[in-house]
Protein backbone atom coordinates (compact mmCIF):
# COMPACT_ATOMS: atom_id res chain seq x y z
CA UNK A 1 0.00 0.00 0.00
CA UNK A 2 1.43 3.38 -1.19
CA UNK A 3 1.39 5.43 2.04
CA UNK A 4 1.02 8.76 0.49
CA UNK A 5 -2.48 8.23 -0.38
CA UNK A 6 -5.40 7.04 1.84
CA UNK A 7 -7.73 4.18 1.15
CA UNK A 8 -10.77 5.75 2.16
CA UNK A 9 -12.17 9.19 2.63
CA UNK A 10 -15.35 11.07 3.24
CA UNK A 11 -16.86 13.83 1.52
CA UNK A 12 -19.74 15.96 3.47
CA UNK A 13 -21.37 18.79 1.57
CA UNK A 14 -23.70 20.96 3.84
CA UNK A 15 -26.33 23.27 2.13
CA UNK A 16 -26.96 26.13 3.73
CA UNK A 17 -29.86 28.72 2.78
CA UNK A 18 -29.10 32.81 2.87
CA UNK A 19 -31.71 35.36 3.16
CA UNK A 20 -31.62 38.31 0.71
CA UNK A 21 -34.05 41.35 1.07
CA UNK A 22 -33.34 44.66 0.10
CA UNK A 23 -34.69 47.01 2.92
CA UNK A 24 -35.42 49.82 0.23
CA UNK A 25 -38.10 50.82 -0.56
CA UNK A 26 -38.07 51.24 -4.11
CA UNK A 27 -41.13 51.17 -7.08
CA UNK A 28 -41.03 47.82 -9.02
CA UNK A 29 -43.83 47.34 -11.58
CA UNK A 30 -42.29 44.03 -12.78
CA UNK A 31 -44.18 42.74 -9.74
CA UNK A 32 -47.39 43.00 -11.81
CA UNK A 33 -45.86 40.46 -14.27
CA UNK A 34 -45.70 37.70 -11.38
CA UNK A 35 -48.76 35.51 -10.50
CA UNK A 36 -49.41 36.78 -7.57
CA UNK A 37 -49.44 40.13 -8.71
CA UNK A 38 -52.08 38.99 -11.36
CA UNK A 39 -54.20 37.98 -9.33
CA UNK A 40 -54.14 40.70 -7.00
CA UNK A 41 -54.59 43.40 -9.77
CA UNK A 42 -58.11 40.79 -11.22
CA UNK A 43 -59.28 41.02 -7.23
CA UNK A 44 -59.31 44.67 -7.14
CA UNK A 45 -60.86 45.08 -10.70
CA UNK A 46 -63.51 42.30 -9.70
CA UNK A 47 -63.76 43.97 -6.52
CA UNK A 48 -64.62 47.33 -7.98
CA UNK A 49 -66.76 46.19 -10.75
CA UNK A 50 -68.70 44.26 -8.72
CA UNK A 51 -69.04 47.42 -6.28
CA UNK A 52 -70.44 49.67 -9.00
CA UNK A 53 -72.64 47.54 -10.51
CA UNK A 54 -74.72 47.01 -7.50
CA UNK A 55 -74.11 50.82 -6.67
CA UNK A 56 -75.78 51.94 -9.86
CA UNK A 57 -78.51 49.69 -9.66
CA UNK A 58 -82.33 50.96 -7.68
CA UNK A 59 -81.50 48.44 -4.75
CA UNK A 60 -78.01 49.43 -3.94
CA UNK A 61 -79.56 50.55 -0.16
CA UNK A 62 -80.90 46.72 0.06
CA UNK A 63 -79.54 44.57 2.78
CA UNK A 64 -77.82 42.15 -0.51
CA UNK A 65 -76.64 45.08 -1.93
CA UNK A 66 -75.24 46.44 1.39
CA UNK A 67 -73.69 42.86 2.21
CA UNK A 68 -72.04 43.10 -1.57
CA UNK A 69 -71.01 46.26 -1.34
CA UNK A 70 -69.29 45.90 1.98
CA UNK A 71 -67.10 43.15 0.57
CA UNK A 72 -66.32 44.56 -2.54
CA UNK A 73 -65.05 47.65 -0.79
CA UNK A 74 -63.23 45.57 2.12
CA UNK A 75 -61.61 44.08 -0.44
CA UNK A 76 -60.56 46.75 -2.83
CA UNK A 77 -59.05 48.67 0.00
CA UNK A 78 -57.21 45.61 1.70
CA UNK A 79 -56.05 44.20 -1.54
CA UNK A 80 -55.48 47.29 -3.38
CA UNK A 81 -52.95 48.50 -0.02
CA UNK A 82 -51.22 45.25 -0.47
CA UNK A 83 -50.34 46.24 -4.18
CA UNK A 84 -49.37 49.01 -3.15
CA UNK A 85 -46.65 47.82 -0.89
CA UNK A 86 -45.43 44.86 -3.22
CA UNK A 87 -45.27 47.33 -5.81
CA UNK A 88 -42.82 49.56 -3.25
CA UNK A 89 -41.44 46.54 -1.89
CA UNK A 90 -42.55 47.89 1.71
CA UNK A 91 -43.52 43.90 2.14
CA UNK A 92 -39.79 43.43 2.01
CA UNK A 93 -38.47 45.89 4.06
CA UNK A 94 -40.68 44.54 7.15
CA UNK A 95 -40.00 40.85 6.37
CA UNK A 96 -40.36 40.00 9.61
CA UNK A 97 -44.56 40.08 9.26
CA UNK A 98 -45.96 36.57 7.85
CA UNK A 99 -47.48 38.62 4.85
CA UNK A 100 -47.74 34.96 3.77
CA UNK A 101 -49.82 33.77 6.68
CA UNK A 102 -51.83 36.79 6.63
CA UNK A 103 -53.02 37.09 2.75
CA UNK A 104 -53.92 33.31 3.47
CA UNK A 105 -56.36 33.83 6.67
CA UNK A 106 -57.69 37.03 4.44
CA UNK A 107 -58.44 35.27 1.08
CA UNK A 108 -59.74 32.61 2.49
CA UNK A 109 -62.31 34.70 4.61
CA UNK A 110 -62.71 36.88 1.32
CA UNK A 111 -63.67 33.24 -0.80
CA UNK A 112 -66.31 32.52 1.61
CA UNK A 113 -67.70 36.34 1.82
CA UNK A 114 -67.89 36.76 -2.12
CA UNK A 115 -69.44 33.11 -2.18
CA UNK A 116 -72.47 34.45 0.54
CA UNK A 117 -72.08 37.91 -1.16
CA UNK A 118 -72.60 36.66 -5.03
CA UNK A 119 -75.12 34.29 -3.79
CA UNK A 120 -77.71 36.60 -2.49
CA UNK A 121 -77.21 38.68 -5.53
CA UNK A 122 -77.73 35.98 -7.87
CA UNK A 123 -80.90 35.52 -6.02
CA UNK A 124 -81.46 39.05 -6.74
CA UNK A 125 -80.81 38.89 -10.26
CA UNK A 126 -84.74 37.71 -11.20
CA UNK A 127 -85.66 41.36 -10.05
CA UNK A 128 -82.75 43.19 -11.03
CA UNK A 129 -79.92 42.72 -13.89
CA UNK A 130 -77.48 44.53 -12.43
CA UNK A 131 -77.48 42.02 -9.20
CA UNK A 132 -77.05 39.73 -11.63
CA UNK A 133 -73.85 41.31 -13.42
CA UNK A 134 -72.81 41.98 -9.83
CA UNK A 135 -73.37 38.06 -8.95
CA UNK A 136 -70.81 37.20 -11.67
CA UNK A 137 -68.13 39.83 -10.67
CA UNK A 138 -68.66 38.33 -7.36
CA UNK A 139 -67.91 34.50 -8.04
CA UNK A 140 -65.11 35.59 -10.56
CA UNK A 141 -63.49 37.27 -7.76
CA UNK A 142 -64.25 34.16 -5.24
CA UNK A 143 -62.45 31.92 -7.93
CA UNK A 144 -58.97 34.33 -7.48
CA UNK A 145 -59.11 35.03 -4.00
CA UNK A 146 -59.52 31.11 -3.46
CA UNK A 147 -56.78 30.43 -5.83
CA UNK A 148 -54.90 32.71 -4.30
CA UNK A 149 -55.42 31.20 -0.78
CA UNK A 150 -54.05 28.29 -2.03
CA UNK A 151 -51.09 29.77 -3.26
CA UNK A 152 -50.58 31.53 -0.18
CA UNK A 153 -51.27 28.09 1.66
CA UNK A 154 -48.31 26.23 0.04
CA UNK A 155 -45.92 29.16 -0.07
CA UNK A 156 -46.26 29.73 3.73
CA UNK A 157 -46.01 25.75 4.21
CA UNK A 158 -42.75 25.81 2.32
CA UNK A 159 -41.22 28.24 4.23
CA UNK A 160 -41.03 30.78 1.04
CA UNK A 161 -40.77 34.58 1.72
CA UNK A 162 -43.80 36.71 0.37
CA UNK A 163 -40.79 39.23 -0.99
CA UNK A 164 -37.29 38.39 -1.68
CA UNK A 165 -35.02 35.49 -2.19
CA UNK A 166 -33.59 32.42 -0.80
CA UNK A 167 -30.25 31.66 -1.99
CA UNK A 168 -29.11 28.19 -1.44
CA UNK A 169 -25.17 27.73 -0.96
CA UNK A 170 -23.58 24.71 -1.06
CA UNK A 171 -20.21 23.59 0.59
CA UNK A 172 -18.41 20.42 0.27
CA UNK A 173 -15.38 19.36 2.61
CA UNK A 174 -12.87 16.29 2.27
CA UNK A 175 -12.03 14.69 5.50
CA UNK A 176 -9.29 12.18 4.57
CA UNK A 177 -8.25 9.38 7.79
CA UNK A 178 -5.58 10.24 10.04
CA UNK A 179 -2.96 7.45 10.07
Amino acid sequence: MDQGFPGQHTTTTVTTTTTTTQPTIRFDPSYTRTVPGILKLAQVAFNLLGFICITVSTQSNSSRGGWFNTVAMGGFWFTGILLVFYLFHIVEKFSKIPWLKIEFIFCTIWTAFYLLAASLAADHARYLEAFGVAAFFGFCAMVVYGYDAWIKFHAARSGALAQGQHTPKQVSTVTSPAY
